[in-house]
């Protein structure tokens, strides 16, 4: 079980208390608690089934954030097994250390990776600015996306982001102008892209590098023009309605699929998949190939028209 547990995870915290109790009685050997250990680690079983199975929008959004989570990199390295090779800067102001990229190979294929990463530490999260791209960041993604049609090598992003950077400086560089760019070079593409969302999707700042063949959220994200509790403070001045908000956004993966605005779900280990990260990882791999397998013998012209139409039918409403 996870080191790190959420307000809605209690329950779990008490049994597995319970547990590790009568394990220690048992290790002692003077009382025989065989019966009452194998009671609970069923009354676990059942607790974690009911918790994770019946959650919430803001119970989803909180394990979208968990800090045990796995980010961008950790994915990347996994998939790869060590096989990626990272690039660094966008050609005209800096690197952006909360974007990363670089090519990598999952059976033979090269593919060029690109995401939003955080940090596990707080040292880590500044250093890449809680995963909050600044233009550069978006310049430096367009710049790979544009090396991986050179070469006609497939992308793939991994999104996890809590929003662009919002400062005063971030916009004097061009904010807008810059993921703006993004989605019109995205749309016309001639390579495959798959997009990823692994945590959170916020607004334009995952939108950025969110435009692809096929769109797919983890069980546990959420993907929304604003976050619940930025939505709560708006609408009554407070955070105190983040729980509500987030009912109302329809910002779960389960909810997007509904509307049509996802190609797809990935399913996470029962717990988040913080608590089987190797098991997410395989899970998130073969989605990759399985969903590569069916764009690369695709036409290139017939991919960027399915693009386009996918992404401009979105919201559009036909009246009976």
């Amino acid at each position: 079980m996870s080191g790190t547990l959420l307000e809605f995870e209690k329950p779990l915290e008490e049994l597995q208390e319970q547990l590790d109790k009568a394990r220690q009685i048992a290790d002692k050997g003077k009382v025989n608690v065989d019966d009452l250990i194998r009671d609970l680690e069923s009354k676990i079983e059942k607790t974690r089934h009911e918790l994770y199975t019946n959650l919430t929008p803001w119970q989803r959004v909180q394990l979208s954030r968990h800090p045990e989570r796995p980010y961008a990199l950790d994915y990347i390295q996994a998939m790869t097994q060590g096989d990626f090779a990272e690039f660094f800067g966008d050609r005209q102001v800096r690197d952006d250390k909360a974007m990363i990229g670089g090519f990598g190979k999952i059976d033979g294929q090269t593919i060029m990776f690109v995401g939003q990463q955080k940090g596990n530490t707080t040292k880590q999260r500044q250093f890449r600015n809680f995963g909050m791209p600044n233009p550069e960041g978006y310049r430096k993604a367009l710049r790979l996306f544009k090396l991986a049609e050179k070469f006609n090598k497939p992308i793939v992003t991994l999104i996890d982001t809590p929003g662009a950077f919002p400062g005063l400086e971030a916009e004097e560089r061009g904010q807008g102008e810059a993921i703006a760019r993004n989605l019109y070079e995205m749309s016309i593409l001639k390579v495959p892209v798959i997009c990823i969302i692994i945590g959170e999707g916020a607004s334009g700042g995952a939108l950025g590098i969110g435009i692809g063949d096929r769109v797919f959220m983890l069980e546990n994200t959420w993907y929304s023009v604003i976050s619940p509790e930025s939505c709560s403070s708006i609408l009554w001045r407070n955070w105190d309605n983040k729980e509500r908000a987030a009912e109302a956004l329809k910002l779960t993966a389960n909810d997007m699929q509904q509307l049509h605005l996802i190609d797809g779900i990935i399913p996470e280990p029962v717990g988040g998949a913080h608590s089987n990260p190797g098991e997410m990882f395989a899970t998130v791999r073969q989605e990759i190939v399985k969903t590569l397998n069916a764009l690369l013998p695709m036409d290139p012209k017939e991919r960027v028209n399915q693009r386009i139409a996918k992404f401009c039918g979105m919201g559009v409403i036909q009246e009976p």
